[in-house]
């Protein structure tokens, strides 16, 4: 369940950055493996923020590690916070924004990643994504 305000009894156990990387009304998304929590469904380039690390870098390491695709930070834009709740597990999931002036080589990190695919908002909403994923789509695109 996402939430736009944090609820009152929310325990943030940690922030994950997610980065729609977008192309000439399509963004950017990544197949899981299957060894990976919600394997086999699709998310954005996305991870955990590591400890002393801003939001920022957060992302720029992510988009990088996870498709090869190297941003800067003056290229994207933070979109919203928003609070996370998963099978008891809560989190603050910070999503950005980046567009891209051309299709650029995607890279897959072999240990995270399957396959790609750049599809529109509306296109997203019919593939199995990861928890969550359609609701942040919608808030961000206005479906």
């Amino acid at each position: 369940m996402i939430f736009k305000k944090e609820p009152v009894d929310f325990k943030t156990k940690m922030d994950v950055v997610a980065c729609y990387v977008q192309h000439k009304g399509k963004f950017l998304l990544l197949k899981r493996q299957p060894h990976k929590s919600h394997g086999g469904k699709w998310g954005l380039p996305a991870g955990k923020v590591g400890v002393g690390e801003s939001y920022e870098s957060a992302v720029v390491r992510e988009v990088s590690e996870e498709t090869g695709i190297e941003i800067k930070k003056e290229d994207f834009k933070q979109l919203q916070t928003l609070w996370v709740r998963i099978e008891g597990l809560d989190f603050q999931y910070h999503t950005f924004a980046v567009e891209l002036a051309s299709l650029l080589e995607i890279t897959l990190s072999d240990e995270e990643h399957q396959e790609y695919v750049w599809v529109s908002p509306e296109e997203s909403l019919q593939v199995d994504t990861i928890h969550d994923l359609r609701e942040c789509t919608k808030l961000f695109f206005s479906l």
